[in-house]
């Protein structure tokens, strides 16, 4: 029986093969999309999960309250680290460690620049990464080893065993190489290419060592947390939430812990809870998925239906014969399965030849898991799910036809029977809409931010990491780049150009309210900086002499933030030393393009400063390519150690845009997908209204109708069909996209033009889908329509 619905259904697809095509275009494209975004949000989820133990681990966070909000970041103490393993019991581990800044690996003449921790011994033990030689628990226990993943061993060593040799670090110190670790997995949320213990850090660096562990404000660091086998955070959170005001009163920070798998999906904090982040966007694009694979059944379930005329002298036939209903349901499920099937197959033949452009936008390392029994288990639920929801309306529609009826040629599909296909046009047509109005308010988002003033110059702006045999040789390096030509300007700075990578607290200030407190970015400067970057002066004057050390800069944000109006040559308390305020500049862009300029002090810093970027600008008469040639011979005359390396400030800039880019791309292709499979439902469903009033459109034609009153009469009512879509969808679109833009600071408004446009293009794509078969039936010959009939 079952072997006769499958023969009866393959003859009914190659009975009817333009609605086949249509049916398993519609919805392979549907599943394919379905299947790319459930690889994708599968592996987002996976981040970290492959660490043995990772429910354990966790990194640490602090709190701060500040004027009734609070401010998480993710730096810390030394003392804090510490504390805590000397007053909590229930922790195992505490690792703590460096930003995994880039440092220069030497092995003979093979120079490396590479990112890599300074870390904690005990951190191979709390993330257990496959180590392919050396024990986790002393890998890192000497100051002056070093262990490195697998490429890099190869990188420096070729095929020698690099167990053992020494390694160049820095162009300051040689380690020995004490373990080897497999290459880190892509989903893994930390990314180095070596490891350096941290107590190497705390012997080499003078600003770290040990009176740094008795500063509980130096929050200079990171730390990761290992809680005991079967202790939960809820029991350690209240110990540890107050552990830096019982060592220091004045404290108002809150130290809360963040799980090591909620690290790559749960980025913004809100009130001092993670609230939302990337995982924003992985739901979003799997809702994405859904719909366009719900729209896919959309397609066949009209398509089917619509066909209904075609099928009810077969129902009658088989009813007459002794066919039960629920055979007849059965069998036209059967053509769904077959359907959804064929379907399938198509769908991974798509999915794995747009896998690889799919990982070069996405950056990603996917793959489709077919070796996976899981993976197929899920794929065949799939199949039956997407077959039953797709089959089942059709299914139990024609198998309700009465045989007497249908035989003596009675049937008629009235505007009752009409409605569910209408209503689900709407719904495929609606969520069309939505996705246009999405993707054209994504792209003006990110376009109203990029073109927004960045307050400095970024044109031929440069940017190159200072490292202790440029910070020696500083004067002498600036003094050539000057005199080459090549550069107009050059300056040094504690971070780079498009970022500040230090925030501290104001202890006081004029108008200062009791227990109010201030974050401030900061940032330590030398002679000419603001020239370099292009910065204008509002009042006031720059740095110029010895003695602006004790003196301050602030851009106009802080002015702001403090409530300053008349903040030249007032003095405010910072870091427990007074300053005097010589000047304010404007605000410029050094965080994200999307939000108000940080309020930022500047810092005049004497020789020995901790410098770590040199920025300079290219003069106008020189060529970019020939400047990076001549610059890095002056840069290898005093830095031979390490590679010239460069960044420019509009790449770094144009950078921030990379991730809301790819969002906007994701949701084009996405909503193109969806266009296009409503349009292959549009345009069957078009053949079929065609082809069902042929009679009455021969005699129209007879009785004098053009062609264009045809054309109307035909796509008439699509054009409302898609008005109601608009109807529906817009409200749904603008909830959900006010939402999404209130995370940032910067943005457009949702005006009513972009619902226009996507109402018109929307219109366009309909008509254009529906014309060739409504022109193609206004044309035909009345002659052999009504002859046909």
């Amino acid at each position: 029986m079952l072997k006769n619905y499958f023969t009866t259904a393959w003859r009914n697809l190659r009975g009817n093969k333009v609605f086949s095509l249509l049916n398993i275009l519609g919805l392979a494209a549907g599943m394919a999309v379905a299947l790319l975004i459930g690889i994708w949000v599968h592996n987002e989820y996976s981040y970290n999960k492959f660490l043995p133990g990772y429910e354990q681990l966790y990194q640490l966070k602090l709190n701060a309250k500040n004027n009734g909000e609070i401010n998480t970041f993710g730096s810390s103490s030394l003392a804090l680290a510490d504390g805590l393993r000397a007053e909590i019991p229930e922790i195992e581990h505490v690792a703590e460690c460096d930003w995994f800044w880039p440092h220069v690996l030497m092995a003979g003449d093979t120079k490396l620049y590479l990112n890599g921790g300074q870390i904690e011994g005990g951190f191979l033990k709390m993330f257990p990464y496959p180590l392919l030689d050396g024990q986790a628990g002393t890998a890192l226990k000497d100051p002056y080893s070093i262990v490195l993943t697998e490429s890099t061993a190869k990188a420096l060593f070729g095929n020698k065993n690099a167990m053992d040799r020494m390694v160049r670090f820095d162009n300051q110190h040689d380690l020995k190489v004490t373990g080897i670790l497999k290459d880190l997995p892509a989903n893994s949320s930390l990314q180095f290419q070596f490891l350096v213990p941290f107590s190497y850090y705390e012997q080499t660096s003078d600003w770290v060592k040990a009176e740094r562990r008795a500063g509980w404000r130096e929050n200079s660091f990171q730390a990761f947390v290992q809680l005991k086998p079967g202790i939960s955070y809820g029991q350690v959170e209240a110990k540890i939430k107050g552990i830096c005001k019982r060592h220091d009163a004045a404290s108002n920070l809150e130290v809360i812990l963040q799980p090591v798998k909620d690290w790559h999906l749960l980025t913004d904090f809100k009130n001092g809870k993670a609230v939302g982040g990337f995982i924003d966007y992985v739901h979003m694009f799997s809702i994405i998925g859904i719909l366009v694979l719900l729209i896919a059944c959309i397609n066949f379930i009209n398509l089917t239906t619509a066909r209904s005329v075609k099928r009810a002298r077969e129902v009658g036939v088989r009813k007459t014969l002794g066919s039960g209903r629920g055979q007849l349901i059965l069998q036209f499920l059967a053509e769904s399965f077959l359907i959804t099937l064929i379907a399938f197959l198509l769908c991974l033949l798509l999915a794995q030849l747009s896998l690889p452009a799919f990982n070069r936008l996405t950056g990603s390392q996917l793959a489709i898991p077919f070796s996976s029994p899981s993976f197929w288990g899920i794929m065949l639920g799939s199949v039956i799910i997407t077959a039953l929801l797709a089959g089942s309306r059709p299914a139990f529609y024609l198998s309700s036809f009465r045989p007497v009826k249908v035989l003596k040629g009675r049937l008629q599909i009235g505007k009752g029977a009409d409605l569910p296909r209408k209503v689900l046009v709407v719904l495929q047509l609606s969520c069309s809409i939505a996705l246009i109005i999405s993707t054209l308010t994504i792209y003006r988002q990110i376009e109203y931010a990029r073109n927004r003033p960045t307050g400095y110059h970024l044109n031929r702006l440069m940017c190159t990491d200072m490292n202790s045999d440029l910070s020696s040789h500083y004067p002498a390096l600036r003094n050539e780049l000057m005199n080459s030509g090549l550069t107009e300007s050059v300056s040094i700075s504690s971070s780079p150009i498009t970022e500040i990578y230090w925030h501290s607290g104001v202890d006081d200030w004029p108008g200062k309210k009791p227990g109010e407190t201030v974050n401030i970015g900061t940032l330590i400067v030398a002679d000419d900086y603001f020239r370099t970057m292009g910065m204008e002066f509002r009042s006031g004057r720059d740095f110029s002499l010895a003695s602006d050390t004790m003196n301050i800069i602030l851009n106009e944000a802080a002015v702001r933030r403090m409530r300053l109006q008349q903040p030249l040559n007032q003095a405010i308390t910072w870091q427990s030393k007074q300053c005097k305020i010589i000047g304010v500049v404007k605000d410029a862009l050094m965080g994200s393009p999307f939000s108000a300029a940080d309020p930022t002090i500047f810092r005049y810093g004497p020789r020995g400063s901790l410098f770590n970027y040199l920025v300079y600008r290219l003069s106008p008469g020189v060529g970019v390519q020939d400047a990076l040639s001549r610059l890095g011979v002056v840069f290898n005359k005093y830095n031979p150690a390490y590679p010239y390396r460069y960044q420019f400030a509009d790449e770094s800039y144009a950078a921030k845009f990379n991730f809301e880019t790819l969002v906007g791309r994701l949701a084009g292709i996405f909503a193109g997908l969806a266009i296009f499979i409503s349009c292959l439902g549009l345009f069957g469903l078009a053949a079929s209204m065609a082809e069902q009033r042929t009679r009455e459109i021969g005699i129209r034609k007879v009785l004098g109708a053009s062609v264009s009153r045809l054309w109307l009469l035909l796509s008439g009512e699509f054009i409302v069909l898609v008005g109601v879509g608009w109807v529906v969808a817009s409200p749904l679109a603008y909830y959900f996209l006010y939402n999404w833009l209130q995370k940032y600071s910067y943005r457009i408004g949702i005006g009513v033009g972009i619902f226009i446009l996507a109402a018109l293009l929307a219109m366009t794509i309909t008509l254009v889908t529906v014309s060739f078969q409504a022109i193609r039936a206004a044309i035909a010959s009345p002659v052999k329509s009504l002859r046909a009939e």
